[in-house]
């Protein structure tokens, strides 16, 4: 399996473009996987310098219904006539940020390409592919929305991520999970999968190692009794990234640019 950032917030090199949010394009034995889109069109350039054809792609997966993460799903389905796009049942409702002073989710108007698949809680893709939205299982670990809202019968409320899915990937005796913010929290995702590789961000943008040293002290610690090797990204923050490095041996860093085979 190759795996290769189409997008996220750094740069690998001046070679490609970064935003913030994330793209994954994935290569397995059988299929060509685009992972989330972006913020917008830039992940396509990125494609470009990579020598991906995006038309080629024959599933697309949607992570969670945030414009970082589905923004460039416009220009996924103007270069791509073929592929079906999976997206959670509750990917197109209303999401904000910063406590409702921002809009952050999908347009709507999308649906009209008649290219999605609305899942629900579980969904098998093929022999060696499901999605889960994990919905029904008990969180252990908190995780806080960190001033992430939806709006539920016409009330703002703190984000419950129930649009948060998970792509399981299953190759030569490996599990690999792949979560685009881990919303539901980065524990509990380990926890659920027991995964031999999580991918994806762990949402500790928000924090800082001056002032949440013991939280973060806490996960490196529960995510180092997992076997997993982590690769993470975009919404974990470089300067956590590099906070947690110091303490767990089997995280890596994963940039725009960035290819990676496992």
């Amino acid at each position: 399996m190759k795996i290769y950032a189409l997008m996220e917030n750094t740069p690998c090199s001046e070679n490609f473009l970064a935003e913030h949010g994330l793209s994954l394009y994935i290569e397995t034995g059988s299929h060509k996987i685009l992972f989330d889109t972006g913020a917008g069109a830039n992940f396509a350039e990125n494609a470009k310098a990579l020598n991906i054809d995006l038309a080629a792609v024959d599933i697309c997966v949607i992570s969670h219904g945030h414009s970082d993460h589905g923004g460039g799903l416009a220009k996924f389905l103007e270069l791509n006539e073929q592929a079906k796009i999976y997206i959670s049942q509750y990917g197109f409702d209303r999401y904000f940020a910063e406590n409702g002073a921002r809009e952050i989710g999908l347009s709507r108007d999308l649906l009209e390409s008649g290219r999605f698949v609305l899942v629900e809680d579980y969904l098998k893709l093929g022999e060696s592919m499901e999605l889960f939205s994990c919905n029904e299982r008990t969180r252990h670990h908190y995780m806080d929305s960190y001033g992430l809202g939806m709006l539920r019968e016409e009330k703002l409320l703190p984000d419950d991520f129930r649009h948060e899915q998970y792509l399981l990937v299953e190759e030569k005796g490996k599990r690999i999970i792949f979560s685009g913010c881990s919303h539901k929290g980065v524990l509990n995702i380990a926890e659920w999968f027991a995964p031999d590789v999580l991918i994806g961000g762990f949402h500790f943008m928000k924090l800082t190692p001056e002032k949440d040293a013991e939280f973060l002290d806490q996960a490196a610690e529960a995510l180092n009794k997992s076997k997993a090797k982590y690769f993470t990204c975009h919404c974990t923050g470089t300067e956590n990234f590099a906070y947690l490095r110091g303490k767990m041996q089997r995280l890596e860093y994963l940039a725009s640019g960035q290819i990676v085979e496992i």
